[in-house]
């Protein structure tokens, strides 16, 4: 069956530096397209990043653009966040997402926890 695991998350302090991982299993990953999101407790998870099968092609939130990069290895079948000059407001549970296009169906994983503090 089709699953994602997310892996990277830590507590850092403004400033910092994190990567995170999300492993896939269970489908042909690359085939399609991958997404980041995130989500605070009490609000609505929002869209992080994306990018396409072949990693050519990226696109940003306008809070995370010129500091995290989305990239990913499909020989590993693994898709990264690298995040940079990390903010207080960039805390978060992070969620790697799959929607395959040619089943008509999403995936999401559990989920990593980042804490940016002081």
């Amino acid at each position: 069956q089709v699953r994602l695991v997310e892996s990277g998350g830590d507590s850092v302090q403004p400033g910092g530096y994190l990567k995170l991982s999300c492993t896939g299993s269970g489908f042909t990953f690359s085939r399609y397209a991958m997404t980041w999101h995130r989500q605070v407790p009490g609000k609505e998870r929002e869209f992080v990043a994306s990018l396409a099968s072949d990693g050519a092609t990226s696109t940003y939130a306008d809070s995370v653009k010129g500091r995290f990069t989305v990239s990913r290895d499909n020989a590993k079948n693994t898709l990264y966040l690298q995040m940079s000059s990390l903010k207080p407001e960039d805390t978060a549970v992070y969620y790697c997402k799959l929607y395959r296009w040619d089943w008509r169906d999403d995936y999401w994983g559990r989920g990593t926890q980042v804490t940016v503090s002081s």
